[in-house]
């Protein structure tokens, strides 16, 4: 399995297994806050390890041109999509915006699609239609088979959310050779930072020391690493790709409730279950090739010298091991099988 496949499934894996936790604070933390506590952890955690890691602070790598993608996708989905989707909680019922909130995908692979020109092929779009559908069919028992239940307003409140958090996925690609720690850490601390303010507004009270811990704690795991994971799958799957596999996160979710807190199945879960493989597995098995021109481009990210990193040193590194540093890829023309990655942006 290409390794950008195991970080996005990881990413998915990890927030999937979030959701049902996240259920037992909720009656204890006001949803506000809780969203607060959850991005803190993440951004908290996230920042002090790479502090740790580098021996204090680093130069983040960003060039002035991709300060705005990231500011962009922290007001987006940092700021924006948790507060639309929480005042549409407001005004229509969980199963509604469950299956709303399916538009996420849809709309990241749409905007990835036409906006930013990033190829899809009948099996990827196939796919995608089959995680999403299973994401569908598991969410439509809790809300009685429509969407239709609450306040118009509700309901383009979540979609708004799901916008938001589409055009999120599509402007961290932009920046997805940054590091992965400073790009999760500072998405946690803006969003964490402004959610708690909100909430502490609002009239929310501060629960128990305990709860607070434990929702640090989940936050980092299911909101931190899980977005450090998905950054690093944008790099290598593209948009699109990344965001199909993290739709299968509900299912993760579901199932985690099923074997580890004791719920139980219904048949739709099963079904659910059957679509988001079929949908996986078409993605796993795409082989896109042609041949293909790499534009001149420079760049700075983790890196070992292969076919597209074919740069001399002044000190020795060896051939296989990984380093970074700011370096130029030379036009370059060839044909081999690739997913629309961070050097394989070209019109088909």
């Amino acid at each position: 399995m290409r390794q950008e496949i195991f970080f996005a499934i990881a990413a998915a894996v990890l927030f999937g297994a979030s959701t049902p936790f996240a259920k037992q604070l909720l009656g204890e933390v006001h949803p506000l806050l809780l969203a607060g506590l959850l991005y803190l952890g993440s951004g908290l955690g996230l920042t002090s390890a790479r502090a740790i890691r580098d021996g204090g602070w680093k130069s983040t790598g960003l060039s002035r041109t991709e300060w705005p993608w990231l500011l962009g996708a922290i007001l987006f989905g940092g700021v924006l999509g948790p507060v639309a989707l929480l005042f549409g909680l407001s005004r229509i019922d969980a199963g509604s915006a469950s299956l709303l909130l399916n538009l996420e995908s849809v709309l990241t692979a749409l905007l990835a699609w036409i906006v930013f020109r990033e190829n899809a092929d009948r099996r990827i779009i196939a796919g995608m239609l089959l995680i999403v559908g299973g994401g569908a069919v598991l969410s439509w028992p809790y809300g009685g088979g429509t969407t239709a239940s609450g306040s118009s307003m509700g309901q383009l409140l979540v979609a708004g959310a799901c916008l938001c958090w589409a055009v999120d996925n599509n402007l961290t690609r932009k920046v997805s050779t940054v590091d992965s720690l400073f790009i999760a850490g500072s998405k946690g601390l803006m969003a964490g930072l402004t959610n708690t303010a909100l909430a502490l507004a609002t009239g929310a009270q501060w629960p128990s020391l305990g709860v607070v811990t434990g929702a640090l704690l989940l936050g980092l795991l299911g909101y931190g690493i899980s977005l450090v994971f998905f950054v690093l799958a944008l790099r290598g799957l593209g948009t699109a790709r990344t965001g199909a596999y993290f739709s299968t996160a509900p299912f993760i979710g579901a199932a985690i409730s099923l074997f580890w807190l004791s719920e139980s199945a219904s048949p739709a879960f099963w079904l659910a279950g059957a679509l988001m493989i079929a949908g996986v597995w078409l993605h796993l098995t795409e082989r896109h090739e042609h041949e293909h021109t790499h534009e001149r481009l420079e760049h700075s990210h983790r890196h070992v010298h292969d076919e597209h990193h074919q740069h001399s040193h002044d000190d020795s590194i060896e051939d296989g091991v990984p380093h970074e540093h700011m370096h130029v890829h030379n036009p370059l023309t060839h044909q081999h099988a690739h997913f629309p990655d961070i050097h394989h942006q070209h019109r088909h």
